[in-house]
């Protein structure tokens, strides 16, 4: 099953097989938030509408309201967005009974625009930017989490000490390890295949307990849209199965990190514009173009792929986390390594971003670069070989989260493609973060490096 139509969804209700509709936005952190509507309710009028309070765009993790934000203030007095349903995303969630989904965009309750720090609208209008050109994006993202042997409410009671992963050894590949998260994988596999997710595998990575969903490419928004419910989904199930998931980059200072890997391609008239057989490496000029602008660009938005404190500890050498804001051809030491080289399936692979990022931020970043880079008709340097860790030259990707907020604050580039207003907020979203560490966190815990235990 894909997703459904509205008179899809009425068949369902009427006959009794859905009596719940999540209608959901997408926050800032990349979360799902909104209300479980009894589905009669929805069918008959909340289809076009509901509402919500508008700190839930100006949020931390913690749900807390910081103050900063122009958007929403206690000053302004928290009003209301209104959530407006994408009925185009109508799909069922099979692990939860009788219950469909939809997703929302987030428009002014005044005027009823679409609200322009709303994560599905900032990738939205890169789109726009990029359909002004002839051009499509397709992306693809990979979910790298930790599952726990114990659930999170006993993990919570003590304190998040003492963490044990479901296994004990490295799984990268490793078919009998994984099979120990079965439990948890297999019906993730089989619940996001019936909620329409194009799931490809789940596969262990490079830790215990460490493992990674592949799902299928897809136009931008819907690559998005799926990477969120995907990572939902991955919380709910193991809830459910009695384990604990983590997207926490680096959860333990001597474990190696989670990311999330970008795969971006475009194409034009219904072709990859990326492909030329003729070119170096099967490489088009257009995608030389883009990618000099994705990587030129990458420290300005560093930022909304690394968005936490916790996002930094992950970069590191000899880890298979980038340093180095350079590409490589199938080098997994780049921060960008070129895939299916002389194929029409070659595309970029960004490999800056943590499991911690927010799709619709990352990849609204990625392709306001990759258009400037086309506009510009940036040139591409040649790629760097080897063990790009000991790349010398090779310019280094933002080590802390307070160097990358200041270089997103001074973005020309993201300004310009993104507006004042959007950077302004995601500058103040990232500012918070920073303050609330410098708070809670003393010298005598960071020189023992307890904060990242």
């Amino acid at each position: 099953m894909s997703t459904l139509s509205f008179d899809d969804l009425a068949s369902l209700v009427a006959d009794g097989s859905v009596d719940t509709v999540l209608v959901c936005l997408v926050d800032m952190q990349g979360r799902l938030m909104g209300k479980r509507f009894h589905a009669s309710n929805f069918m008959e009028s909340s289809h076009e509408e509901t509402h919500c309070c508008n700190y839930l765009l100006a949020t931390d993790l913690e749900m807390a309201t910081p103050d900063g934000y122009a958007s929403a203030s206690w000053k302004a007095g928290y009003g209301d967005y209104v959530m407006k349903p994408d009925l185009d995303t109508i799909r069922m969630m099979p692990w939860l009974p009788g219950t469909a989904m939809v997703l929302c965009d987030v428009l002014d309750h005044h005027d009823h625009k679409p609200v322009p720090h709303s994560p599905r609208a900032i990738l939205k209008r890169q789109i726009e930017r990029l359909d002004a050109m002839g051009l499509t994006a397709m992306m693809a993202t990979e979910l790298e989490f930790f599952l726990f042997a114990a659930p999170l409410d006993h993990i919570r009671r003590d304190g998040f000490r003492d963490l044990e992963p479901i296994s004990g050894y490295n799984e990268d590949y490793h078919i009998l390890q994984t099979t120990k998260e079965e439990g948890v994988l297999r019906p993730l596999r089989n619940h996001l295949h019936a909620a329409g997710i194009p799931v490809e595998n789940t596969k262990g990575e490079a830790e215990a307990g460490q493992a990674e969903l592949n799902i299928r490419y897809a136009p931008a928004l819907e690559c998005a849209d799926h990477h969120t419910i995907a990572k939902h989904a991955v919380k709910e199930i193991a809830w459910a199965q009695g384990h604990a998931a983590t997207f926490l980059p680096k959860w333990h200072k001597d474990r190696t990190g989670s990311s999330s890997h970008v795969h971006q391609s475009l194409v034009q008239d219904g072709k990859p514009a990326f492909h030329d057989p003729d070119g170096e490496h099967g490489m088009s000029g257009l995608m030389r173009h883009y990618m000099a602008g994705l990587i030129a660009y990458a420290p300005d938005y560093t930022a909304l792929l690394a968005p936490y404190v916790n996002s930094y500890k992950r970069f590191a050498k000899g880890t298979f986390a980038p340093t180095k804001t350079v590409w490589s051809v199938d080098n997994r030491t780049a921060g960008f390594r070129l895939c299916g080289a002389n194929t029409k399936g070659i595309r970029v692979e960004c490999r800056i971003g943590g499991s911690d990022l927010n799709p619709y931020l990352a990849q609204a970043a990625m392709l306001a670069a990759g258009i400037k880079g086309i506009e510009d008709q940036m040139d591409l340097a040649p790629p760097t070989g080897g063990d790009v860790y000991d790349a010398a030259g090779a310019a280094d990707i933002p080590r802390t989260l307070r160097d990358a907020t200041e270089t997103l604050r001074g973005s020309a580039m993201l300004r310009a493609a993104m507006g004042d207003d959007v950077i302004d907020h995601y500058t103040r979203c990232a500012e918070w973060e920073q303050e609330e560490f410098d708070r809670v966190v003393t010298d005598w815990e960071i020189a023992r490096g307890f904060e990242r235990a």
